[in-house]
């Protein structure tokens, strides 16, 4: 059964959401830019709360896909995911 994505948090300025993910048995805070949902996840610039957040659970598949690959090249505990790390994949 697939797991539901983790509930973010989104920064005070809106700039971007914070999660924590377990790599490894180890939890590893994450962070993604709003600006990356808004250029890979369809998030408009002026989106409210409640369609940022369902705009990060729509692509939380490829947001979790994009950071365990960055884990796979180093171990983190805090990892920022910004627009380059989409623009690669």
């Amino acid at each position: 059964m697939k797991a539901p994505p983790p509930e973010p948090l989104i920064s005070a300025d809106k700039r971007s959401l914070t999660f924590v993910m377990h790599w490894r048995e180890e939890p590893v805070t994450c962070v993604v830019s709003c600006a990356a949902l808004e250029a890979y996840f369809w998030l408009a610039p002026s989106a409210d709360d409640a369609r940022t957040l369902r705009g990060f659970r729509d692509g939380f598949a490829r947001i979790r896909a994009i950071a365990e690959r960055k884990l796979l090249a180093h171990r983190w505990k805090h990892l920022e995911l910004s627009t380059a790390d989409f623009a690669k994949h």
